[in-house]
């Protein structure tokens, strides 16, 4: 549920909703701009004067964008930038300003903004680059579920399946793994083919792939596992 502000007031309209932007602005007059044009094609806008404002907002967990005026009262849009990245929000945002110049843009999309916009500026390009961080954002959570599916599979794990799947995705042959963890092959069979059935990896390459995205990394020796 989102409460929509155009003012220091939240409207009295709650709805869910599929995706956010997030426009934080100072000028109330861009800020109802903004949201006519950005309603005009059916997305949901939330409204803010300042960043203040923002962060006392309960908001969705949905694919979300911020369209961000740099110069605010207070903390500037380049502070609030900075802040969502030491907490680990990852918003796309994109900036706007009437008194932007190349440094300023150089240091935004630096620091990872998605596009930089100097006031006045086309609908259709604020629509463009609003289009495209929504999908960025869409992309990125579905990417996150996927990773932390992962993680829970293989916390599943028992530490002796652990140590086969690590050893397993850096090539090892089930008897040269034998070798390593001192065990009988056929008990490294077992392992292996429980580890396979849990981590639900169709072949070898999936597995590498999953190894990959939650950082199975490490020395080549001995792994002993926990008891």
């Amino acid at each position: 549920m989102i409460v929509s502000k155009t003012s220091n007031a939240p409207s009295a309209t709650l709805h869910p909703i599929a995706s956010l932007v997030i426009v934080i602005d100072d000028d109330v007059d861009v800020r109802q701009s903004l949201e006519n044009l950005l309603l005009s094609v059916e997305l949901n806008v939330a409204l803010f004067g300042s960043i203040a404002e923002f962060q006392a907002a309960q908001l969705p967990e949905v694919p979300t964008c911020m369209v961000l005026d740099i110069r605010l009262p207070g903390a500037s849009g380049f502070d609030l930038q900075a802040h969502l990245e030491r907490t680990g929000r990852h918003i796309p945002i994109i900036f706007m300003t009437g008194h932007g110049d190349i440094s300023m843009s150089v240091r935004a999309m630096k620091a990872g903004a998605l596009d930089f916009l100097t006031k006045p500026f086309r609908d259709q390009d604020l629509l463009d680059v609003v289009t495209e961080a929504l999908e960025r954002d869409r992309q990125r959570r579905h990417a996150d579920v996927a990773l932390q599916a992962i993680r829970e599979l293989h916390a599943g794990l028992t530490p002796r399946e652990k140590e086969v799947m690590v050893l397993v995705t850096r090539g090892l042959l089930n008897k040269q793994i034998a070798g390593t963890m001192d065990l009988q092959e056929i008990t490294v069979k077992i392992h292996r083919g429980n580890m396979m059935r849990k981590m639900g990896a169709r072949s070898l390459a999936d597995l590498v792939r999953m190894a990959e995205a939650i950082g199975l990394h490490g020395p080549t020796s001995r792994l002993r596992p926990s008891m």
